[in-house]
C-alpha cells in the first residue's frame, strides 16, 4: 500500500426454554457443550440478539437488513478496529493516493464471480459507488467521489478536495454489490434483498422466520471455506442465549451470562472475551428544527439527565462491572487519551449520581418542580420515554434502574419495549424521545470516524425520513466545520487537529444529542471446544462481536472444526 499512513480518514461517515426447544429441533445433534448438541462439526449456530421472526432482508445498507456485509457482500478490504493493522485484501488488492490526496486509485481482484456464475470487475465497485453516492439514506458513510473504471481491475475515485480519511471507509465499509442485478431495482434503498447475490464466502441457503443457514461457498475466490454453515437463530432475548449456551447448543453469541467473569467454568468448552470500543448513550431527538419533539429537545434536560445517572450502579446492576468509563466528549478513554480535551469541564462522566446539581441545571433552564415532585416547563410535564429492544435484558435492567435514578431528580422516565425490527425503524425515522444505543467505530481507531458518523448535520434527515447514522438529528455548523477541516488534515499533524477536536468535544458536553452512559464492555462466548482460530487478547486480529460486520465474517474465514473434519 502506498501512503500507509494516511488511510485513516473519511469525509462524512459512515451493530427460555421453549426457545431452547426450539433451537433443538432447528440444529439437529452432534457437537456442544463439552460435546453437545449444536450441530454438525462444521456447522456453527449464531445468535445476534434476535428476539422475534427474522424479516427476508438481505440488503447490507438497509436499516433493517438482518445480514450481509462480509459474508455475502465484501468489502474492497478488512480494516481491523481494535488494532493499528495493514488493511487486508478482499475484493481489493491495491490502492494508492495521489500527491494532493483527491485521486484514490484502486485495483480490484481477478477472476471472482458472483454466486450466480458472472464476472466481478471494477465496474460493479464503480456502480456501487455511484449508487450509494446517489442514495442519501444508503449513504452513512457520505461518500461524495466520481468513479472512472479504467480497465476491468481498476478504478480511479476522485475527490474536490484532499479526502485521506475517505479510504477506510470508502474501502472497509461499502459492500460492494452486482451491477447486473442492482441496476434493475427501481430504489435500490427500499428494495429488500430476499435472494442475495454476492462475491462473499457465503451464500444463503434456507431460509425461516425463526432460523436461516449461509452455506459455504464452493467458488469462494479464496477456496471454499472450511466452515461450511452457519445458522443464525432467533431467540426470545439474552435470558434464553444464556440458557442456550449452558446447553450447548449454540456456538457463537455477544451478550450478557450469569458471572460473566467465569465464563470457562460455567460452560465446560466455551470462552470468553470482552473489549471496549462501543460507547453506551441515551440517544435523545434532540432537534426541534429536524422535527424533533418533548422535554428532550431542550439541552438542559439532557444535561440533567447525564448529571442524574449513577453510572457505578448501572454497570453492577446492568453489565456485571464489565463496562468503563466514557468520556462527555466521546473520545474513547484509554484509546484516545492525546486527544481528549482538556477544556472539557468533565474528561470523563462522573460515575456517581448528583440529583442536586440536575436538578440546578433543570431550574436555571426554567423548570419547576410540580406537586408530585416531577418538574414542569410552559405546561409540559419533564417525562420521556424510552424505547428498548425486547429480550435485550441487560439494556432493560439499565433503562429500569435509570428510572429510578432519574426519578430522584424530578424526572419521569418510562421504559418502552419492542421487537428490533420496530426499534430499528423508530431509530431510522426519529421516532422516538430517548432510545438506549451505543455509537459504534470507524474503520480504524481514530475518534474522528465516529464523530463524523453520528455527529455530522450531513448524515441525519428530517423526522420521518430516514437518517442514517445520526439518528440524533445533530446539526451544528461548529461541529460540521470542524469535522470538516479534520477532512483535510494529515492524520499524523496532531498539533493541526487538536483544535477541531476540542471544537467537537466541549460542543458535545454542552448539547449533548446522545447522553453518555457508560464505555460498553462486549463480551462474546465462543465454543473453543468445537471451532479452532478464535480471536484472543494475544491475537485480536477482528473485533470479536457476532454482530459486528464485516469483522464477523473474517472470524469466519479463520475458523476450523477442532477436530480437523
Amino acid at each position: 500500500m502506498t501512503q500507509h499512513a494516511r488511510w485513516r480518514r473519511t469525509r462524512r461517515a459512515m451493530a427460555g426454554a421453549a426457545a431452547v426447544a426450539l433451537l433443538a429441533a432447528g440444529c439437529g445433534s452432534g457437537g456442544g457443550n463439552g460435546g453437545g448438541t449444536s450441530g454438525p462439526a462444521d456447522t456453527l449456530v449464531a445468535y445476534t440478539g434476535q428476539a422475534g421472526d427474522y424479516q427476508r432482508n438481505f440488503n447490507p445498507y438497509a436499516p433493517t437488513m438482518i445480514e450481509g456485509p462480509g459474508n455475502i457482500f465484501e468489502p474492497l478490504f478488512f480494516y481491523n478496529v481494535v488494532r493499528d493493522d495493514e488493511p487486508v485484501p478482499r475484493l481489493g488488492t491495491d490502492y494508492s493516493w495521489n500527491e494532493t490526496g483527491t485521486e484514490l486509485s484502486i485495483t480490484t481482484r481477478e477472476n471472482v464471480t458472483w454466486s450466480d456464475g458472472e464476472p466481478f470487475t471494477a465496474h460493479d465497485v464503480a456502480f456501487t459507488f455511484d449508487m450509494v453516492r446517489a442514495h442519501p439514506t444508503m449513504n452513512a458513510i457520505g461518500f461524495d467521489g466520481e468513479s472512472e473504471v479504467i480497465d476491468d481491475t481498476h478504478l480511479v475515485v476522485r475527490f474536490a478536495q484532499p479526502a485521506y480519511l475517505e479510504a477506510p471507509t470508502v474501502l472497509g465499509k461499502l459492500w460492494i454489490v452486482p451491477e447486473h442485478i442492482w441496476s434493475t431495482f427501481e430504489d435500490p434503498a427500499q428494495n429488500t434483498v430476499q435472494d442475495p447475490v454476492g462475491t462473499g464466502p457465503f451464500v444463503l441457503g434456507d431460509f425461516k422466520p425463526q432460523a436461516f443457514t449461509l452455506t459455504a461457498n464452493p467458488d469462494y475466490w479464496d477456496g471454499e471455506p472450511a466452515l461450511k454453515n452457519l445458522r443464525f437463530v432467533s431467540l426470545s432475548g439474552n435470558q434464553a442465549g444464556a440458557d442456550a449456551l449452558a446447553a450447548g447448543r449454540i456456538d457463537f453469541q455477544t451478550g450478557p451470562v450469569p458471572d460473566m467473569h467465569n465464563v470457562e467454568q460455567n460452560y465446560p468448552g466455551y470462552r470468553a472475551i470482552t473489549t471496549h470500543v462501543f460507547q453506551i448513550a441515551l440517544f435523545t431527538c434532540s432537534d426541534t428544527a429536524l422535527g424533533c419533539t418533548g422535554p428532550q429537545t431542550d439541552p438542559a434536560v439532557r444535561r440533567a439527565i447525564y448529571h442524574a445517572l449513577d453510572r457505578t450502579q448501572l454497570n453492577a446492576l446492568a453489565y456485571q462491572d464489565t463496562a468503563s468509563e466514557i468520556s462527555p466528549g466521546f473520545a474513547l478513554p484509554g484509546r484516545d487519551d492525546a486527544v481528549i480535551s482538556e477544556q472539557l469541564t468533565d474528561r470523563v462522566a462522573p460515575m456517581e449520581a448528583d440529583p442536586a446539581r440536575a436538578e440546578q441545571v433543570l431550574q436555571e433552564a426554567g423548570w419547576s418542580k410540580g406537586g408530585d415532585g416531577v418538574y414542569a416547563k410552559d405546561g409540559e410535564k419533564l417525562s420521556l420515554s424510552v424505547r428498548v429492544v425486547s429480550g435485550w435484558t441487560d439494556v432493560i435492567t439499565a433503562a429500569d434502574t435509570m428510572t429510578q435514578q432519574l426519578k430522584a431528580a424530578g424526572i419521569e422516565l418510562t421504559v418502552a419495549q419492542s421487537s428490533w425490527n420496530e426499534w430499528s425503524d423508530a431509530r431510522g425515522r426519529g421516532d422516538f424521545e430517548l432510545l438506549f444505543d451505543s455509537l459504534y467505530p470507524g474503520p480504524s481507531p481514530d475518534p474522528y470516524y465516529s464523530y463524523n458518523y453520528f455527529f455530522h448535520g450531513d448524515n441525519t434527515a428530517p423526522v420521518g425520513e430516514v437518517a442514517n447514522p445520526n439518528f440524533a438529528r445533530y446539526d451544528h455548523p461548529e461541529v460540521n466545520a470542524a469535522l470538516d477541516a479534520l477532512q483535510q488534515l494529515d492524520p499524523a499533524d496532531t498539533t493541526a487537529r487538536q483544535p477541531h477536536f476540542d471544537t467537537i468535544q466541549t460542543r458535545l458536553e454542552a448539547d449533548m444529542p446522545y447522553i453518555p452512559v457508560l464505555t460498553g464492555g462486549t463480551t462474546s462466548q465462543y465454543h473453543a471446544e468445537k471451532f479452532t482460530g478464535w480471536p484472543s487478547t494475544e491475537d485480536l486480529y477482528a473485533f470479536p462481536a457476532v454482530w459486528q460486520r464485516p469483522d464477523n465474517s473474517q472470524i469466519y474465514l479463520n475458523l476450523k472444526p477442532a477436530g480437523g473434519e
